[in-house]
């Protein structure tokens, strides 16, 4: 499994979910300047790459339930 390019690319997928999302809790408990100009912005970026990483793993399982 860890020689899957797909595989990989839906964990890095999925960590960069993960940054986004503590960049984002970070900003919000610190509150200030940082979240009142960031905040949406961070939302969205990290509801893009939570789709992008969604379909990486459906793909990724989809392909392997198939036998490729």
């Amino acid at each position: 499994m860890l020689n899957d390019p797909l595989f990989i690319l839906a964990a890095v997928a999925s960590l960069g979910v993960l940054v986004i999302l503590m960049i984002g809790i970070g900003g919000f408990a610190k509150g200030g300047e940082f979240n009142r100009k960031h905040a949406n912005r961070l939302m969205r970026y990290r509801i893009a790459a939570q789709a992008v990483a969604v379909l990486l793993i459906v793909g990724f399982a989809f392909l392997h339930s198939r036998g490729g």
